[in-house]
């Protein structure tokens, strides 16, 4: 292998490396899994740069891996519970007191919970559009469909998400009386 192409890879690496991480540790909520995955990423990457066809972003090409790595996985192990190992709670905020820090992580576990229940489809839209903030045009890019289809499935997958979140909460307020 050329020194400069070894060069070229590791740069790829380095700038994409966290995205796509923070990316799969969205979609499986699990850094194991999330590591895992990140690794198959650019074991594929590496694997057909040499076929990477340069009328889309390199980034959005790389997104687009990631998105089938993520699916692939997800149909392979039929998550139960995709949160076991909680990232974000791990997660430390200074600035709060400890009660709205405790609010703040069970509103984040909320969101999270019902963003994990949503079909992998929706599940895609919302990560790369609401907590990546890819542009419709990326993500129809990435996921390899219309940008009209990308804005019906956010506007459904926000729907439907609101809906979970709201009988999630009221199950809580149930079971706290």
């Amino acid at each position: 292998m050329g020194e400069n192409l070894e060069e070229r890879i590791s740069e790829i690496y380095r700038m994409h490396y966290l995205d796509v991480y923070r990316f799969l540790i969205c979609f499986s909520g699990n850094q194991n899994d999330a590591e895992d995955m990140t690794q198959e990423v650019f074991i594929r990457v590496l694997n057909h740069l040499s076929t990477y066809n340069q009328s889309t972003s390199l980034k959005t090409w790389i997104f687009s891996i990631a998105k089938h790595v993520a699916v692939d996985d997800y149909r392979k192990k039929k998550f139960t519970s995709i949160f076991k190992e909680n990232f974000f709670k791990q997660l430390v905020s200074t600035e709060k007191e400890p009660t709205q820090f405790v609010e703040h992580n069970e509103m984040k576990q909320l969101v999270h919970d019902a963003i994990s229940r949503l079909k992998p489809l929706h599940r895609a839209v919302v990560i790369l559009r609401g907590i990546n903030e890819f542009s419709i045009k990326e993500t129809s890019e990435i996921l390899d469909c219309s940008e009209s289809k990308v804005k019906v499935n956010y506007h459904r997958a926000l729907r439907e998400l609101k809906r979970k979140i709201h009988l999630d909460i009221e199950e809580v307020i149930g079971n706290a009386n």
